[in-house]
């Protein structure tokens, strides 16, 4: 199989954290910024799709790869905390001529979450969480690390990535078109294909190391008292098949964010914006739309 020709980012901002930052821009800069944060593991083309639509209703989307995915740097120190990637998040904030709506699944929900719990001033005008909350099902993270840490020897093929993504994925049809596929790997002069991630992020998750029980129920509920205080309008996205973010986490979620508006997605796991990508982002379309509807054509109120 012939190796596409991938794009390059549209942007890359140097950021005073230490790391550049690769993105892609959809729309008109002038217009609304909505601010794309993917999972771990992820880069930012899981976006694309919401984020020309959203440019198509008169939105500018910027879509971002975290440090140590896609295009982005990876820390020559090993720097993959969640403080190093909510840190990163205000960094690129400080060169946004706007402050955003964020769109942030899994990794950068919890990201974004943490940079509103950093910053004196509310980081964004809006707040879509992705299949995240402040606390998460243990066996579902570790079952995607595990995952992500069985593939750092790579595949042998496009073909064998995919038939490792099906078996990750059973609730998926298995893709025959690996265009996309491709835009998530690199491949490496030993003529193997590997994730567009740092090995040595992955590493550092490993859940075998997760032995301090409270540590992990300190951060949990440092987590849920950053989100009492939020205050801007604020949607939850949760995919029904989902081990990471259960129905019970969700309802925590919606207690503690009583304003908060919540969509859940029948037939969409963890990786909501690839599972069902359509619905998906009719469901960010309209919450967007009826809190920032671009000047003019606004929803009369009721």
């Amino acid at each position: 199989m012939k190796m596409m020709t991938l794009p390059e980012p549209s942007v890359c901002f140097e950021l005073d954290t230490g790391v550049s930052i690769a993105a892609d821009t959809y729309g008109d800069p002038s217009k609304q910024l909505v601010l794309f944060l993917h999972g771990g593991g992820q880069t930012r083309h899981a976006w694309g799709g919401a984020a020309r639509a959203l440019a198509e209703l008169g939105f500018y989307a910027i879509c971002t790869d975290h440090r140590g995915h896609g295009d982005s740097g990876w820390s020559s120190e090993g720097g993959y905390t969640l403080d190093v990637f909510a840190r990163d998040l205000l960094a690129l904030l400080k060169q946004l001529d706007q402050k955003p709506i964020i769109v942030g699944a899994s990794l950068g929900g919890v990201s974004a979450l943490r940079a509103e719990a950093l910053s004196e001033e509310p980081v964004a005008k809006a707040l879509v969480l992705v299949d995240t909350t402040p606390r998460m099902e243990r066996a579902g993270v570790a079952r995607i690390l595990k995952w992500m840490l069985d593939g750092l020897d790579g595949f042998a093929s496009l073909e064998e990535a995919a038939d490792a993504i099906a078996a990750y994925l059973p609730h998926r049809e298995r893709r025959t078109d690996l265009t996309g596929l491709a835009k998530n790997l690199r491949l490496g002069d030993d003529g193997r294909y590997r994730w567009h991630w740092d090995p040595a992020m992955i590493q550092s998750w490993d859940p075998e190391d997760w032995s301090d029980a409270k540590a992990a129920q300190d951060e949990i509920q440092a987590r849920l008292e950053a989100a009492k205080e939020l205050e801007l309008p604020v949607l939850l996205i949760r995919g029904r098949l989902s081990d990471v973010v259960s129905e019970d986490n969700a309802q925590e979620f919606l207690r503690v964010v009583p304003h908060a508006e919540y969509v859940d997605l029948e037939h969409a796991a963890h990786m909501v914006a690839g599972d069902r990508n359509d619905a998906f982002t009719e469901s960010v379309a309209d919450f967007i739309l009826r809190h920032f509807a671009p000047e003019g054509e606004r929803p009369d109120d009721p």
